[in-house]
């Protein structure tokens, strides 16, 4: 849990931060592996989704989940899962990742918004990635990722050639 203080960045860039604490976590866990962030809150393995990130906010807390694949993947409909297939402990992990949060949270406190949205690029889908954006049952748009805001909105380019903001919903790559 987070709680948020006066002077804090925009608290949606905690998204970016969970990410980012989560893949150097897996770094540290199993390196060597084809992880990447697929925005807004999930993280690949060879373009399978290995875990994911939940964040809700209640006043000035906000509570950071991670769901990761440690031992098996879930069967899911249209959606292809990768497991580290105990390749760790929970135990292991939850320490590796509780310490990379604790530093990436010091660093959101202490940076710059635009250099914490650099370093999730360094991380992310590239640029130019084709992306279909559904941000609710009945409405997605499409187009290229075109980066992220400092507060952590996705800049999508339509292909019409329009920028368009997205600040929620379910991404497919």
């Amino acid at each position: 849990m987070v709680d948020l203080r006066a002077g804090d960045p925009p608290p949606q860039t905690l998204s970016l931060i969970a990410g980012l604490a989560l893949i150097e976590a897996l770094d540290v866990a199993v390196p060597g592996e084809a992880l990447m962030l697929k925005w807004p809150n999930d993280l690949l393995l060879l373009g399978r989704k290995l875990a994911g990130i939940l964040l809700e906010r209640s006043g000035d807390r906000v509570v950071v989940g991670f769901g990761v694949n440690l031992a098996a993947a879930p069967e899911l409909t249209g959606r292809e899962c990768a497991s580290l297939s105990g390749r760790i402990t929970p135990q292991a992990f939850a320490s590796l990742l509780a310490a990379s949060f604790e530093r990436l949270l010091k660093l959101w406190r202490e940076s710059e918004p635009l250099l914490i949205a650099q370093a999730w690029l360094a991380r992310g889908h590239p640029i130019g990635t084709r992306l279909t954006v559904h941000s609710s049952s009945d409405e997605m748009v499409s187009g290229r990722f075109d980066g992220i805001e400092s507060d952590g909105g996705l800049r999508l380019r339509k292909d019409d050639g329009t920028l368009e903001i997205v600040r929620a919903g379910d991404v497919e790559l």
